[in-house]
């Protein structure tokens, strides 16, 4: 299976300024699918396959429709590595790091 990671912020819009309970409602769809996921002070990486993942990504969209909003704003960004080379979050991060050393 390839495996993506991608970045979704996802912004439900005309219901005031603290959307906080709103993303809650959001991550919760993403806790039932089960897919590897960090959340982030501006968005939320998922980790899976591309099916898994975009599936996903429109129930935690479709969410806010149906927690109120009636406008929603939807930014994904989607590494898809196929080099053979290990893919996931932590990965990347640690990439970065061994650099800095």
């Amino acid at each position: 299976m390839n495996k993506i990671i991608a970045e979704v912020s996802i912004i439900p819009l005309g219901l005031g300024t603290s959307l906080s309970s709103l993303v809650a409602e959001g991550v919760k769809v993403l806790k039932e699918c089960g897919l590897k996921y960090q959340l982030t002070s501006m968005g939320t990486i998922i980790e899976g396959s591309w099916g898994e993942v975009m599936d996903t990504i429109q129930k935690m969209h479709e969410k806010m429709f149906e927690s109120g909003a009636l406008r929603v704003s939807t930014s994904l960004k989607i590494d898809d590595r196929r080099d053979g080379r290990e893919v996931s979050m932590e990965r990347k991060v640690i990439a970065v790091e061994e650099k800095l050393s």
